[in-house]
């Protein structure tokens, strides 16, 4: 394969991969409305294809990754669905702290899942059914600027899609608009400007590893505590089993179980960038956080969401394709690294 061809294979896959984890292995586009997926392969695909090409393209890694990914559900729900300040859109005006008419809550839920699951996980897939291309661009620099043009197409694709039948005569007011395009630009300066390179252009990391004792042996502590540390995040983060808000709450209060998935969140970074910089950390156990993440996700989508019965169908069928793949690609990864051609761990 031409190094040409193996970069236009890994951006198609990252394109098509985006919105299938975002939205459809969750559940919050059910099965039965399955080809909405096409509809998001703009915003969710192009969207994060081009996170992607100016991070590395800035000799950039998963700080900035992150950083961008919080600009990302800005854009998603702040301009596309406008779900961020609508006090009817997915009942996120209910989920309590609504400050002067911007839903906290509901921001901080989604700004938490689009930077794990639209942003890093599908990335992180992608570096690794792709090693030879790891932290270089995928595109040249007229194409990124085609990706750039469909992305923001996408936003005005979910602007009309989507407010109008479920959200009818709402329209977000002009001085949030501009707030929120005004933060949008400012996380990426911050993130392709003021945070410190990581790469050079080759992708060569700037800094070595340095031994930790943070990266057990047993890949399924990985998996295990990925899955679990999702689970409880979505159950911290979002109304579940019919309550209007998270952890059953009322009011102001939610800024317990809000101030817990942060505490979580931030643990969880810290485990994860101290263990990765272990010489024991590789590919498998990258891919080992992944793959409990992925299936915690989607068993959450099953018990949170609530699915009727074709929808949870779905869920598990998807459920048992994530596995399959996730050993398969386990399988793939552990050849790799016993013939010594695994690439620099995904980090």
């Amino acid at each position: 394969m031409t190094q040409r061809s193996s970069k236009r294979k890994a951006a198609w896959l990252l394109v098509v991969l985006t919105p299938l984890i975002a939205e459809l292995s969750l559940g919050s586009t059910p099965i039965t409305l399955a080809w909405f997926v096409i509809l998001w392969v703009p915003v969710y695909g192009a969207g994060v294809l081009l996170i992607r090409e100016l991070t590395f393209r800035a000799g950039r890694g998963w700080p900035s990754l992150v950083v961008l990914g919080v600009a990302y559900e800005l854009l998603e729900d702040g301009l596309g669905l406008q779900a961020l300040t609508s006090p009817h859109l997915y009942d996120a005006a209910q989920w309590g702290l609504r400050v002067f008419g911007f839903n906290v809550p509901y921001w901080e839920a989604n700004a938490l899942y689009h930077i794990v699951f639209t942003v890093l996980i599908p990335i992180a897939l992608v570096e690794l059914l792709f090693p030879e291309q790891r932290r270089r661009p995928y595109l040249r620099k007229r194409t990124t600027t085609l990706v750039a043009v469909v992305a923001v197409l996408g936003t005005a694709i979910l602007r009309v899609a989507v407010p109008p039948s479920q959200d009818p005569g709402y329209q977000a007011p002009m001085p949030y608009i501009v707030a929120f395009a005004i933060v949008i630009v400012g996380l990426g300066i911050i993130a392709l400007v003021v945070l410190p390179r990581r790469f050079d252009s080759d992708g060569t990391p700037l800094s070595s590893r340095t031994s930790r004792a943070l990266a057990p042996v047993n890949l399924w502590w990985w998996r295990i505590g990925a899955g679990a540390a999702v689970l409880v995040g979505m159950y911290l983060t979002f109304p579940t089993f019919g309550a209007e808000q998270p952890v059953f709450t009322q009011g102001s209060l939610v800024l317990v179980p809000m101030l817990l998935a942060l505490a979580l969140t931030a643990v969880s970074a810290w485990i994860l960038n101290a263990a990765s910089r272990s010489e024991q950390w590789n590919e498998r156990s990258t891919l080992a956080v992944i793959a409990g993440a992925l299936v915690a996700h989607t068993v959450g989508g099953m018990i949170f969401l609530m699915p009727n019965t074709i929808n949870l169908i779905g869920l598990v069928v998807i459920l048992v394709v994530t596995v399959l793949a996730m050993i398969g690609l386990d399988r793939r990864l552990q050849v790799r690294i016993s013939r010594g051609t695994a690439g620099d761990h995904v980090r």
